[in-house]
């Protein structure tokens, strides 16, 4: 059984507070949503990474910023507030 559907969507504000890279957001009608996953190697390797080096700072030290800045909701740096 096909259905043909026309529709008119209008969004004047949407908040969307996590998306990851297995989140669907579907507006409307979608038809059939298929997962498909990709796994590349595009640099080419050819062996497994070497063991990771334990990090260079005391048990119980903490950091003065983030490594990645963080933003809030509203867009603005954590730094800035």
């Amino acid at each position: 059984m096909n259905f043909y559907i026309q529709q008119s969507i209008h969004i004047h504000l949407i908040k969307i507070d996590v998306i990851t890279n297995s989140s669907v957001l579907q507006i409307g009608s979608s038809g059939i949503i298929k997962p498909v996953s990709y796994l590349s190697n595009t640099g080419g390797f050819t062996e497994p990474a070497p063991e990771a080096e334990p990090p260079d700072f005391e048990a119980g030290t903490q950091f003065e910023s983030p490594a990645v800045p963080l933003t809030t909701p509203r867009g603005r740096a954590s730094h800035d507030l």
